[in-house]
């Protein structure tokens, strides 16, 4: 029985039109760090805590925001406001006493929700595609010379901790429905790549997923960019058809931005797209039929904010991604190897595509994935059953927690499980431990193969760590 959840409630908006002396608790995270580096940048007066010093934190003291390393009550002195995130529980002594002295507390979302209140903000959200979608909008509003603003969640050569300060009005930002973040936005335009089942722990259903999105489409007051492909997105869809602020994109006839064709090269990928009447072709360095999408929706949203379609598409080009969005790791005995942050049934079988489109690849594709999250595999490891199914070989491991609490008997074994169940012929094997993964892979991958390791964890690592017993 599904359950109708507390959803976020929107927060008192801080005047950012003026400068706030803002403490960050939790400064160094990947949500933290880029909300720090941007209000750095507009003026705002920063200070930070975090348990532990690493590159974001001396990155952010490099750049003029003194942080402790440590929390302590006596930080949340003499500021307006303080800011902390999902991962911060309320029992931080730094906003124990922010409670007790009365500066004003806010949730990440509620500062985010503050940002987008000054500027013209473009969100993008959906399941998946979202934090390349983001970086790559951005990357082609600075080509047009827009100069926006941009948070994504994400690492790309040229925003430092996944942030970008520019001059220009247009905020784009990377809008999270799992925390309810989205739920509070008052944006100005938005962007939804897709839909699809995650984050139940805190949805309850689907349906309620679907209706995170839809109101969020209702509250946009600009431009809605929707995905004319996607099935699951068909209630936002239904609910703006007499919108003309809404624009669609996908390989469905009569999308005012339609992908007529991919090809797979070398280089990345080929895109023909037609603009309404207008035809342009894209060369992009990104892999897969999802970037195709992807680079879509950038450029419908480009286009409503009066990028031509020519000028969106020449600037694609030189947008070399994400990382961890199928970033090509070295070799192993001849092999390929490729890193990509899937953890979800669609982009797993998305990121097992674009590798078998690969040039390189004339052998066998081995798929490697570490599931994420107890209580995600405990609700979905049986929707894992068909994702693989175009891999010759795959490997599971076990669960990488995210922080999330252990739940006996939830291990990377149902997915094992599911997939066996639904394709007893295929070759799965269950390699619970790094090592057990690199003792397999080691041993069997030949030239010409490509192996692919998938997962929002420290399977990242997984490459260096075959790389490394090649060199030992």
């Amino acid at each position: 029985m599904s359950f109708a959840p507390q959803r976020r409630q929107p927060e008192e908006l801080i005047d950012l039109s003026v400068s706030q002396r803002c403490h960050v608790v939790g400064i160094g995270g990947p949500g933290m760090s880029p909300l720090a580096y941007l209000l750095s940048g507009q003026g705002h007066r920063m200070t930070g805590s975090d348990m532990h010093a690493s590159d974001v934190t001396e990155y952010l003291q490099a750049e003029g925001i003194n942080i402790s390393i440590g929390h302590l009550p006596d930080l949340v002195h003499d500021v307006d406001v303080v800011t902390y995130s999902t991962a911060v529980p309320m029992s931080n002594v730094e906003l124990q006493e922010a409670q007790k002295i009365g500066v004003p507390i806010r949730h990440r979302s509620g500062l985010l929700a503050s940002l987008c209140a000054v500027r013209e903000s473009v969100g993008v959200a959906g399941t998946h595609g979202k934090t390349t979608t983001t970086a790559l909008l951005t990357h082609i509003l600075v080509s047009a010379g827009l100069d926006p603003s941009c948070i994504v969640g994400g690492k790309v050569d040229s925003m430092p901790v996944g942030a970008r300060h520019g001059d220009g009005d247009l905020l784009i930002l990377e809008c999270d429905e799992s925390d309810g973040t989205l739920d509070v936005l008052p944006l100005s335009h938005l962007i939804i790549t897709n839909i699809d089942v995650d984050h139940l722990d805190y949805f309850g259903s689907f349906e309620q997923v679907q209706q995170t999105f839809v109101d969020a489409a209702m509250r946009t007051t600009g431009t809605i960019v929707l995905n004319a492909d996607d099935e699951l997105s068909e209630p936002v869809r239904q609910k703006l058809s007499s919108e003309l602020r809404v624009r669609t994109f996908g390989r469905t006839p009569g999308t005012e931005v339609q992908i007529m064709s991919v090809n797979h090269e070398e280089s990345g990928i080929t895109v023909q797209m037609k603009f309404g009447t207008d035809m342009c072709v894209c060369h992009s360095p990104l892999r897969g039929e999802h970037n195709a999408m992807n680079l879509a929706g950038a450029c419908a949203m480009a286009c409503a904010l009066g990028v031509s379609p020519q000028d969106a598409c020449d600037a694609a080009a030189s947008f070399f991604g994400v990382e961890r969005r199928f970033t090509e790791r070295g070799e192993f005995n001849g092999a390929l190897l490729v890193d990509d942050y899937a953890h979800l049934p669609a982009e797993i079988e998305a990121a097992i595509a674009a590798a078998q489109s690969h040039p390189r690849t004339t052998g066998k594709t081995f798929a490697v994935f570490q599931p994420n999250r107890f209580h995600r595999i405990a609700a979905m490891a049986d929707t894992y059953a068909d994702c693989f199914i175009a891999a010759d070989v795959v490997v599971i491991t076990d669960v990488y927690a995210s922080g999330t609490a252990f739940i006996e008997g939830v291990t990377g074994e149902l997915v094992v499980n599911a997939i066996r169940k639904a394709h007893p012929d295929a070759e799965v094997v269950w390699a619970p431990t790094r090592d057990n993964i690199v003792e397999f892979v080691a041993a069997n991958i030949a030239p010409g193969d490509i192996c692919i390791s998938m997962g929002c964890g420290d399977i990242e690592t997984f490459p260096d760590d075959l790389v490394g017993r090649q060199s030992s």
